[in-house]
C-alpha cells in the first residue's frame, strides 16, 4: 500500500511573475556588472573572489538549515571538473573578454552557449542529435555571430576587440562543456551542497589563476570607484544567490522550458541596460545579430531529436542539451535537471 503524495498549492500568479521579473532582471543586469567591474579590478580576482564568497554563502545558508553537506571523493572530483569548465574557464573568459566587449555585445554571444551544447552532445554516447530544422538553426545562428564579429572587427584596435571576442566565444563554449557535464554525470547529493561546492572550488581556482598572472600586483584600490564595488556585490547578491535562488524555485512550479526563457529576455535586458545605464553605442547590427542569433537557439531547442538508449533507473529527468547550456552566464551553475514539481 502506498501512501499518496499531498498535493502541491500552486503558487500565486504574482509570485511566479515576481520570480520571472527577479530571473530577467537580476541576470540581465549582471552583465553590465561585470563591465563595470572589470574597468577597476583585474578580471580573475574580481570573478573568482566573488564566486567564491557566494559559495560559502550558500554552504552556510545550507549548514543553519542542518542540511548534509559531506560529499563523496567521486563527487568532489566530477565538481572539480565542472568548476574548470563552468567558472575558471566560463566566468574568467567571459570577465576577461568584458575588458573589451561591450555588456551588450557579450550578451548576445553568450546566448549562442545552447548551440554549441547541440554540437558537444552529439559527440557523448547516446547523445541527442540534431534534426534538419536542429542544423538549419545551428548555421543560422552561426551566421549571426559572424555578423556581430564582422561589425566588431570595423572598430579600432581590431586586435584588442578580436581577442576580446574570442574570449566571450570560447567562454561559451566552456560553458557548454559545462552543461553536458551536469547532464550526463548522475548525482547522489543534495544539489544545492553540489553546486556551493562547484563555486568555492571554482572561484578559489580563479582566484589562484589570477595571483599567478599577477594581478595582485596590478590591482590599484585608488582607482577602484564606487560603481565597481557595487557591480561586486551585485553580481553576489543578485546575479550568484537571489536570482538563483528565483530560479531553482520557478523549476518546481513551471515547465523548464517556461524558465529558460530567460535565455531569451537576458539579451535584451543587457542591450538596454547597457544603452540606458552604460552609455554603450546602441547599434542597429548589433540588434539584427541578436535576432539572427536568437532564431537560431531557437530552432536548434527544437531541432533535437532524442537518444533511444535510456537512462539509469537512478539518473535524474533528462532535460535537452540545449535548454541546460542556456544556463551560460557569469552567475552560477543552474542546474536545469533538478526534479520539478507538478502542479
Amino acid at each position: 500500500m502506498t501512501i499518496a503524495e499531498p498535493p502541491t498549492v500552486r503558487p500565486a500568479r504574482w509570485a511566479i511573475v515576481l520570480a520571472f521579473a527577479l530571473v530577467y532582471l537580476c541576470w540581465g543586469t549582471t552583465y553590465l556588472a561585470i563591465r563595470v567591474g572589470v574597468q577597476s579590478f583585474p578580471p580573475f580576482l574580481f570573478g573568482g573572489t566573488r564566486i567564491a564568497c557566494a559559495g560559502l554563502v550558500m554552504l552556510l545558508f545550507l549548514a543553519l538549515r542542518g542540511e548534509r553537506l559531506s560529499i563523496s571523493g567521486a563527487e568532489l572530483l566530477w565538481s572539480a571538473a565542472t568548476a574548470f569548465f563552468l567558472f575558471v574557464l566560463g566566468n574568467g573568459l567571459i570577465t576577461a573578454g568584458e575588458q573589451s566587449v561591450e555588456s551588450g555585445m557579450a550578451s548576445v554571444l553568450v546566448a549562442t552557449t545552447p548551440i554549441w551544447a547541440a554540437l558537444i552532445e552529439m559527440c557523448w554516447p547516446h547523445g541527442d542529435r540534431l534534426t534538419v530544422r536542429g542544423w538549419l538553426g545551428l548555421f543560422v545562428g552561426l551566421g549571426g555571430v559572424c555578423l556581430l564579429v564582422s561589425s566588431e572587427l570595423q572598430k579600432p584596435n581590431q586586435v584588442v576587440h578580436y581577442s576580446g571576442l574570442i574570449l566571450v566565444v570560447t567562454s561559451s563554449m566552456a560553458w557548454a562543456v559545462g552543461g553536458s557535464i551536469l547532464r550526463h554525470r548522475r548525482q547522489h547529493n543534495a544539489h544545492f551542497s553540489t553546486t556551493a561546492y562547484q563555486m568555492i572550488i571554482g572561484g578559489l581556482s580563479l582566484t589562484a589563476a589570477g595571483v599567478a598572472f599577477g594581478e595582485t600586483e596590478q590591482l590599484d584600490w585608488e582607482s577602484v570607484t564606487p560603481g565597481a564595488i557595487y557591480s561586486f556585490f551585485h553580481l553576489l547578491i543578485f546575479g550568484s544567490l537571489l536570482g538563483y535562488v528565483a530560479y531553482v524555485w520557478l523549476l518546481r512550479h513551471v515547465t523548464v522550458n517556461k524558465a529558460a526563457t530567460y535565455a531569451y529576455v537576458n539579451p535584451v535586458v543587457a542591450l538596454i541596460v547597457g544603452c540606458v545605464i552604460g552609455d554603450e553605442a546602441f547599434r542597429w547590427v548589433t540588434v539584427a545579430g541578436m535576432i539572427i542569433v536568437l532564431a537560431g537557439v531557437g530552432l536548434v531547442r527544437t531541432g533535437e531529436r532524442p537518444a533511444q538508449a535510456e537512462l539509469p533507473s537512478d539518473a535524474l529527468p533528462r532535460s535537452t542539451p540545449a535548454t541546460v547550456a542556456a544556463t551560460h552566464y557569469a552567475h552560477s551553475p543552474q542546474r536545469l535537471e533538478c526534479p520539478q514539481r507538478k502542479g
